[in-house]
């Protein structure tokens, strides 16, 4: 029997944006105000949809039962894994001591913390997140600022903050390719928009960054690093993306930013260094005075020893997100496995797509290809490297299953959530409410693209989600459609910061374990306050000259 999705199902818009909005707003207040456990926050968020769903929306209990299951299996696979894996290889690198010995080299670049996570929140997670996605860039940028000596707040709100402006070409362009390939978009004039709007993000984010972390008097003592670093990002970010492809845009602007900032820093380094491992320096008093920090000179074998690691992990990470190592592992093992009861049962339905349009349900099981596994045979390699014997390398990996056990169950839950208001409509209900604001919708068409990655905490999904409504929405208000569905990945990079997924993987990071809805009180308002300038940018590039000249029709 097909079930198809009613958007108004009172006939009235408001009543059904404000059931549609209870699921999320149950589980972000459990977050963030109540300050209840993660895991049991997202199960009442589930609960809550469930309702909304089934007596709301008239969806059959028993396939709300089953896209819930489903969502379940993703939150497992493949974000879970790459949790798992990531922390089993940073729990390695800690036992043996070479973080001690990364922690003293990123003191011979600088000793100034607001350079370092320039370097490592910005740069290197960009690299992460150009070449995996999926909460890896998060997941290796907090945990490495946390054993660098950082508050578990500034670890993992800052790596959150930093893992916005390359989300929308990550896991080497997946969020654009899926929405050209899924909504008929152009690929490279979508790309090419993507390129003419994010730039300016690139610029700024650094900045931020360390406006956040330091506060503004600080920031501007070394303004000087912060622009090289913004700038040497920015600028290869346009021209790959206008003129090669959306590939390996965010890896080539990470490495040439890396390389930039290093270089800069032969040459120039703050007057001023900055120790504080916290927040506007909040636990440390007069920093300014603290007098140097010897630093520690290691051999280079020594030096070796404690970067391998990390060398190994991007090499397997770079490798397990080409395309064609890909295919080539899916065809050694990946079964399919179609959502009985769930699988073309479920249509949706116009204004959304242009006539109604199954949705499918199945789950692969691309255990060999899957990013986590590429970390997983990372983290053994870099072991033997390390010296470890095998009973001592399963012994770890069992206690770090054991640590993140809750923050599995979380990205579950959370994974449950997300695609339950998927398969029930009420995500669609909240981008229709979005679409009806006429000629305002430049700016709140780019926050649809935030409120889908904040819902499904993936750029890729929300580009899958609201997509195809852009393109509707732009032509019948004489928009151009590739500036709207570049507003939705645009807009989207910035909701990554305070989707449920991405705060479970930096608390489990960091080991900051039930301090979840701390981390989201703090990064809410730069989530909104950097998704409302990137609207304003797409509305004057929609009606403002000289804007209007970088529009792609």
């Amino acid at each position: 029997m097909t079930w198809q999705q009613i958007y108004d199902p009172f006939g009235n818009m408001i009543i059904s944006t404000a059931l549609a909005a209870i699921p999320v707003v149950v589980m972000l207040a459990c977050l963030g105000f109540f300050h209840i456990k993660a895991h049991i926050a997202a199960g009442l968020g589930l609960l809550a949809a469930i309702a909304v769903a089934v007596f709301a929306y008239g969806m059959p209990a028993d396939m709300a039962g089953r896209a819930a299951l489903f969502g379940g299996f993703t939150g497992l696979l493949p974000i879970g894994w790459i949790v798992l894996n990531i922390i089993f290889l940073q729990q390695l690198a800690e036992q043996n001591g070479s973080f001690k010995v990364l922690q003293d080299s990123l003191s011979g670049i600088t000793e100034d913390r607001r350079i370092q996570l320039l370097l490592i929140a910005f740069c290197f997670g960009a690299f992460f997140e150009g070449a995996a996605g999926f909460g890896t860039p998060v997941a290796v940028t907090a945990g490495i600022l946390i054993g660098l000596g950082f508050s578990p707040l500034a670890a993992s709100g800052l790596s959150l903050i930093a893992n916005t402006a390359p989300v929308a070409f990550g896991a080497l362009g997946t969020p654009v390719i899926t929405l050209a390939k899924v909504h008929g978009y152009d690929l490279m004039e979508v790309t090419a928009m993507i390129g003419r709007q994010l730039p300016f993000f690139s610029l700024l984010v650094p900045f931020w960054l360390i406006w956040a972390f330091a506060g503004r008097k600080a920031m501007m003592e070394v303004w000087p690093a912060i622009l090289v670093t913004g700038v040497s990002f920015a600028v290869p970010q346009y021209l790959v993306s206008n003129f090669i492809g959306p590939e390996l845009v965010d890896i080539i602007a990470a490495i040439v930013s890396m390389a930039s900032l290093v270089l800069f820093l032969r040459v120039w380094q703050p007057k001023n260094v900055w120790r504080s491992p916290s927040l506007r320096g909040k636990d440390v008093s007069a920093h300014e005075a603290k007098p140097p920090a010897a630093i520690v000179v290691h051999s280079r074998e020594a030096l070796v020893r404690a970067w391998m690691p990390w060398v190994i992990l991007s090499v397997f990470v770079f490798v397990w997100g080409l395309p064609s190592v890909k295919t080539a592992l899916n065809g050694v093992f990946a079964p399919s496995f179609p959502m009985g009861g769930l699988h073309n049962l479920i249509e949706k339905m116009p204004p959304v797509v242009t006539a109604p349009t199954k949705e499918g349900a199945v789950y692969v099981l691309n255990l060999l290809s899957a990013t986590g596994t590429g970390i997983l045979l990372s983290a053994i390699v870099s072991a033997f490297f390390m010296k470890y014997n095998p009973l001592e390398i399963v012994r770890t990996f069992f206690r770090t299953l054991w640590m993140v056990r809750y923050s599995l169950m979380t990205i579950v839950l959370m994974l449950a959530l997300g695609t339950l208001t998927r398969y029930s409509g009420t995500d669609t209900t909240l981008g229709l409410a979005f679409a009806n604001t006429g000629v305002l919708y430049p700016f709140f068409g780019t926050l649809m693209g935030w409120i889908g990655v904040a819902m499904t905490g993936s750029d890729t999904a929300s580009n899958v989600l609201f997509g195809g409504m852009q393109k509707v929405a732009a032509d019948q208000l004489g928009l151009s459609p590739n500036l709207m569905g570049a507003a939705n990945s645009s807009g989207g990079v910035m909701g990554k910061m305070i989707d449920a997924q991405s705060i479970v993987v930096a608390s489990t990071a960091t080991r900051w374990f039930n301090h979840e809805g701390d981390i989201l009180r703090y990064v809410f308002f730069h989530s909104i306050a950097l998704a409302s300038l990137v609207g304003l940018y797409v509305t004057m590039q929609a009606y403002v000259w000289p804007f209007t000249l970088m529009v792609v029709r």
